[in-house]
C-alpha cells in the first residue's frame, strides 16, 4: 500500500511542473495565465504567436506523464504505473505551486495513455489530428480522443487501462467545462484564433 501511495505521490509532483508557464516566462512572453484562456497548455502558449515554444511545452507535459507511469511501472508494477499516471493528471490539472490551478490535461493524458497502453495512446492521438483536421477545434478534438479511450483501453488493457481512461476522461470532461458550454452555443475559438491579439 505504501508503494502504491508513493506511486500517486511521484506521479502528481512529476505533473504538477507547469512546463508552459515556465516556458513562457523564459522566453520574456510574461505570465501565460494572463494570455488567451489563461491555460498553461500549449493550446494556450500556441496563442503567444511562437510555435516552437507551444511543441515544447506539448512535448514536456506529455513526456512528464509518460516518464510518472514508466518510472513507476519499473519500479513496482502495472497498478503503481495506473496510480502515478492518474498522479500525474491530478498534478497538471490542479498543482499546489498554482493555488490548484493547471492546466486541461490533454498533452499529459496523451503522455500517460502512450507510456501505459500505446494502442491506446496512438489511437487517442490519431483522433485528435482526424477531428482537428475536419473541425480545427483543439477542445472538441480532445473531448472526442479521450472520450473514446475507456472503450480502447478497456479493449487492449482489460479493466485496470479501461479504467484509467475513465478517470482520464471525466477528469478532462470536468476541466473543459467552459468550453463544452461555448461548444454548445457555437462560441469556441478554432485552431489558431486569437494568436495576433494574444501576440
Amino acid at each position: 500500500m505504501l508503494t502504491l501511495l508513493l506511486a500517486a505521490l511521484l506521479g502528481y509532483l512529476l505533473g504538477s511542473i507547469p512546463f508552459g508557464l515556465v516556458l513562457t516566462r523564459m522566453a520574456g512572453l510574461g505570465d501565460i495565465r494572463q494570455i488567451g484562456s489563461g491555460n498553461i497548455g500549449a493550446t494556450n502558449v500556441l496563442r503567444t504567436g511562437n510555435k516552437p515554444l507551444a511543441l515544447a511545452t506539448l512535448l514536456l507535459d506529455s513526456g512528464k506523464g509518460a516518464i510518472a507511469a514508466l518510472l513507476a511501472l519499473w519500479w513496482a508494477g502495472p497498478e503503481a504505473a495506473v496510480l502515478a499516471a492518474g498522479g500525474a493528471m491530478l498534478g497538471h490539472s490542479f498543482p499546489v505551486w498554482l493555488g490548484f490551478k493547471g492546466g486541461k490535461g490533454v498533452a499529459t493524458a496523451i503522455g500517460v495513455l502512450l507510456a501505459i497502453s500505446w494502442p491506446v495512446g496512438l489511437l487517442a492521438c490519431l483522433t485528435w489530428i482526424v477531428m482537428a483536421a475536419l473541425f480545427r477545434i483543439s477542445s472538441l478534438s480532445a473531448l472526442t480522443a479521450l472520450g473514446l479511450s475507456p472503450l480502447t483501453g478497456w479493449y487492449f488493457g482489460g479493466p485496470l487501462v479501461g479504467g484509467l481512461c475513465l478517470f482520464i476522461a471525466v477528469l478532462v470532461f470536468i476541466r473543459h467545462e467552459a468550453n463544452i458550454r461555448r461548444l454548445l452555443k457555437g462560441e469556441e475559438p478554432k485552431i489558431g484564433a486569437g494568436k495576433k491579439k494574444a501576440a
